[in-house]
């Protein structure tokens, strides 16, 4: 009996996972956000196969400055020092995604912790970890990130760290709301009277619950972090040339706006369509886990 059990909740997670998948790739523009995004993680992964980083994303070449695009051999053009823009966007993309996939994991893992923790506890528990993360929410997050950087220093670890401390706040909202709605439960309360650890119930019952609003909340993240990374970079607190970033391709190239535009235009392009594409994936899952739109 208990096996059929298992056997039948197997199944109905499999229905549920394919009728996900389902609406997902109805949503046209979802897809089309997913497809990018996985070029971007294949040419992070495969950047080294197809370029030389020493060579034609770090080495001057003076004969070959301020390139336009289509140009023999630089599809992009190149940059002042007749660097490859193509080579330097791509492993720009490097960067961009470890930054976005680091922040998101601080920010999803701290803000799930306190949230679950103020959510379930409530009272002056809720309240001090609450009031912290009002006084987090009262700076805008683009400043506190130029705080912490300033204070810390220039460099991927750092650029890290302030993207996801500024983010904390938007996940342990999301799970404490979620978890205050549903801890007073029938299922919840069985639980308790059973002898369930509050670790247990937390991980096992309450936590599934707030996985679709994580998965997107996760993405949204993911575009303020590339967003970020770039205007910290662009002003001179990320990433430092001759580093390629996307950011600091922007701030160098826009002395030669008027006379190349593509210095600035193609990174610029990169920046958009990354963001773009974490955008469109967030729309579409967030469509997709709404149980109200499985008809």
């Amino acid at each position: 009996m208990t096996q059929a059990k298992a056997k039948g909740a197997t199944v109905k997670r499999r229905g549920q996972l394919a009728s996900m998948v389902h609406r997902y790739k109805k949503n046209k523009l979802a897809v089309f956000g997913l497809i990018i995004f996985l070029f971007m993680v294949f040419m992070a992964l495969t950047a080294d196969y197809f370029f030389d980083y020493d060579i034609q994303a770090l080495e001057v070449n003076v004969r070959e400055r301020y390139l336009t695009p289509g140009s023999p051999g630089h599809i992009f053009g190149t940059d002042q020092y007749g660097r490859d823009l193509l080579a330097r966007i791509v492993f720009g993309t490097r960067i961009s995604l470890i930054v976005a996939f680091g922040t998101a994991g601080i920010a999803l893992l701290t803000g799930t912790i306190i949230g679950s923790i103020a959510g379930y506890f409530g009272g002056r528990v809720d309240n001090v970890l609450m009031r912290l993360m009002d006084v987090l929410m009262a700076v805008p997050e683009i400043l506190l990130a130029i705080c912490i950087v300033a204070a810390l220093g220039p460099g991927i670890s750092n650029l890290i760290l302030a993207n996801g401390v500024s983010g904390i706040p938007r996940f342990a909202r999301l799970v404490r709301s979620n978890i205050m709605t549903i801890k007073s439960s029938e299922y919840i309360e069985a639980a308790k009277v059973n002898g369930t650890s509050t670790f247990h119930i937390i991980t096992r019952h309450m936590l599934p619950n707030s996985i679709g609003v994580l998965i997107v909340q996760t993405t949204l993240s993911m575009a303020s972090a590339i967003l970020h990374v770039a205007a910290l970079s662009f002003v001179g607190l990320g990433i430092t040339p001759p580093t390629p970033e996307w950011g600091s391709m922007l701030s160098t190239g826009k002395e030669f706006l008027r006379q190349y535009p593509h210095m600035v235009n193609v990174p610029g392009m990169a920046i958009m369509f990354a963001v773009m594409s974490f955008n469109l994936m967030g729309d579409g899952l967030r469509d997709a886990l709404d149980p109200r739109l499985k008809n």
